[in-house]
């Protein structure tokens, strides 16, 4: 007799099986992540033909076919533009801007004499046909479609060069379980959309919610079903707004786009350095310009550095825009290579504009800083600092250096205090070599 298959449940999220159903999950214990799954039996009988491996080498490889979406930073993000048969989920907090982005892409790739779909889960077509006319946006090759239908809408898709899916949370399919919205549900409508976009090569997008811990709702197997995530953010209190990508398989992660809300849409931001700087002819202590880079394009931070005397024992260490554990770091480089001493002083270092650090090449300009408020000495207004800083207080070489130092040059900086160990060749800039932060601070005094 057979052996009875016994079904059994896995986490949507963390992978986690259990063989009884349960409404949270032990594993990571979300709720309403646990979804039955059938164990498949072994073949039993039958022949099996085996499959015969391919040398890599005798692969055939098509050359790769972009197709623009018309806007300059969007494209940047993407590796040069959209990828026929590619899928996108594109990810970012309500009201941010997501819509507005592809609306304006829909129409550029129009405007080129492409067609292209837009279906909607969330808003009725007049509302998209508002938000359009609102955004300048009468493209005749750009067809709403807003049903709850979605394997009806993806084969209405077959004749088109391009499709966006708003939202992948919105829709249900049958053959998932659950509501609209549950992982069950996210993963068979991401599977089906993804299917119908790879078997005729029509670039898709699908737009993701953001939950409060700001990650992509659904399963976290969402994101492996899709080529590219693109994650759109910005401040309320801003106009800016910063696209990312956080996974490509077409191209770099680390490129950056940029853009500005105006009433007329989103505007791609031509010159991103002067967002963060502010050019400032007059010296004052605690400021310190660093040239960082976010993929290939280098962007000039404006780090300043607040310090004053505290009564407490335990002085208050405060950052924005950098790590505070990397704060903390660098002024204990600080007073055990320099002797320069921070312990009965609160310290504060804000990035200008809102930008966040990663790029370890800005160490030298954050250390400027802090050494230019602690010792209230004012550093020049026309020098830009680039390196990284070592525990041994020793200044490492910076990547691409000769990108950071043109920009330098193109904003009108005068010097530029480097790693020794990679002098640049360079016109139209003083280059000021050093080897430990130390010599930085001869220089700054």
């Amino acid at each position: 007799m057979a052996k009875k298959s016994v079904a059994r449940f896995r986490c949507a999220d963390c992978g986690y099986v259990s063989l009884t159903q349960v409404g949270r999950c032990p594993g990571c214990g979300e709720w309403g992540t646990m979804t039955e799954e059938t164990p498949l039996e072994a073949a039993r009988g039958g022949i099996v033909q085996a499959s015969r491996a391919s040398a890599i080498s005798s692969v055939d490889v098509l050359p790769e076919a972009r197709i623009s979406s018309g806007i300059g930073e969007l494209d940047r993000v993407l590796g040069g533009g959209w990828i026929p048969g590619g899928v996108v989920l594109l990810g970012g907090e309500p009201g941010v801007g997501k819509s507005t982005l592809l609306l304006q892409a829909c129409a550029c790739m129009a405007r080129a004499g492409r067609r292209v779909l837009y279906i909607s889960g969330e808003e009725s077509a007049g509302q998209l046909a508002m938000r359009g006319r609102r955004l300048g946006i009468s493209e005749r090759n750009v067809d709403l479609l807003c049903e709850p239908d979605l394997p009806s809408m993806l084969e209405t898709a077959r004749g088109y060069e391009f499709l966006v899916i708003d939202s992948v949370q919105s829709f249900r399919m049958d053959e998932g379980s659950g509501w609209a919205g549950s992982p069950g549900q996210v993963r068979a409508v991401a599977s089906r959309a993804a299917e119908a976009a790879k078997s005729v090569g029509i670039p898709t997008v699908m737009v993701g919610h953001i939950t409060k811990q700001g990650q992509i709702a659904g399963p976290k197997t969402l994101e492996h079903m899709v080529d590219v995530v693109l994650l759109f953010s910005g401040e309320r209190t801003s106009r800016h707004r910063l696209l990312r990508a956080e996974k490509n398989r077409y191209g770099s992660t680390d490129e950056l786009g940029i853009f500005e809300m105006t009433e007329q849409g989103l505007s791609p931001v031509v010159d991103p350095s002067r967002l963060y700087w502010s050019a400032s002819d007059q010296s004052a202590s605690g400021v310190a310009i660093g040239v960082t880079l976010e993929g290939s394009r280098p962007l000039l931070a404006e780090v300043q550095a607040l310090s004053c005397a505290t009564p407490f024992p335990y002085p208050k260490r405060t950052a924005r825009g950098i790590e505070v554990n990397r704060l903390q770091l660098l002024l204990a480089v600080l007073e055990r290579r320099c002797g320069i001493f921070s312990r009965s002083c609160d310290v504060y270092v804000n990035v200008a504009g809102g930008m966040a650090i990663q790029d370890p090449a800005a160490d030298l300009a954050i250390c400027a800083a802090l050494a230019s408020s602690l010792r209230d000495s004012p550093a020049a207004c026309d020098t830009c600092f680039i390196g990284e800083v070592g525990l041994a207080g020793e200044v490492r070489p910076a990547s691409q250096v000769h990108l950071r130092m043109r920009e330098a040059a193109r904003l009108g900086f005068g010097r530029a205090v480097v790693s020794s160990f990679n002098l640049p060749d360079a016109s139209g800039i003083e280059i000021m070599g050093v080897s430990a932060i130390s010599q930085m601070l001869e220089i700054i005094k």
